[in-house]
């Protein structure tokens, strides 16, 4: 049985034109090396769904499970300081709790960077709503159904010399 929040998942990735299943593990994906785990994937393959505020602004950034975010490249990409958002913060920007934030379905309209490392990678698994529902889709399809900006946002990442960061929008 698919969970209420996952269906609404599912729902928003049909109308955009992916053809995926919600999968609904046994255990928790909570984590990226649990997900990893459970998936059969690579932890690079995991797509982790961040939501930080930048300024007053909450925004998602799509990273690979193997990376970290550099808070300060998404300030310069940006162009405000930026935050981690708390557990409230989370759930009214997305309408899902930490661990189950889905790329798609928010409760609003935000902002989205994704990682340029998941480009990299043939299939990906991002959360579907709830800690222990996952959805399959490739890097063109997670591009095209959050209309996100590819960007280098990891921790390790060359910093930008002016400041101003560089964003490749999906298309």
């Amino acid at each position: 049985m698919i969970p209420p929040a996952a269906a609404r998942v599912g729902a928003v990735l049909r109308a955009r034109g992916v053809s995926t299943d919600i999968v609904v593990l046994a255990g928790s994906t909570r984590t990226a090396v649990e997900a990893a785990a459970a998936c059969g994937v690579s932890v690079g393959q995991i797509v982790k769904s961040l939501v930080f505020v930048a300024g007053d602004e909450p925004i998602l950034v799509l990273t690979s499970g193997s990376n970290q975010v550099d808070e300060a490249r998404v300030a310069a990409l940006t162009g405000r300081p930026v935050r981690r958002a708390d557990a409230r913060g989370v759930r009214e920007a997305t309408g899902f709790a930490i661990g189950g934030v889905p790329p798609v379905g928010h409760a609003r309209p935000l902002r989205v960077l994704i990682d340029r490392d998941l480009l990299g990678y043939d299939r990906l698994v991002a959360a579907a709503g709830t800690p222990n529902t996952v959805v399959p889709l490739t890097p063109a399809e997670l591009c095209r159904v959050t209309e996100g900006d590819v960007a280098d946002v990891k921790r390790d990442a060359p910093r930008v010399q002016d400041g101003a960061g560089e964003v490749t929008p999906c298309g």
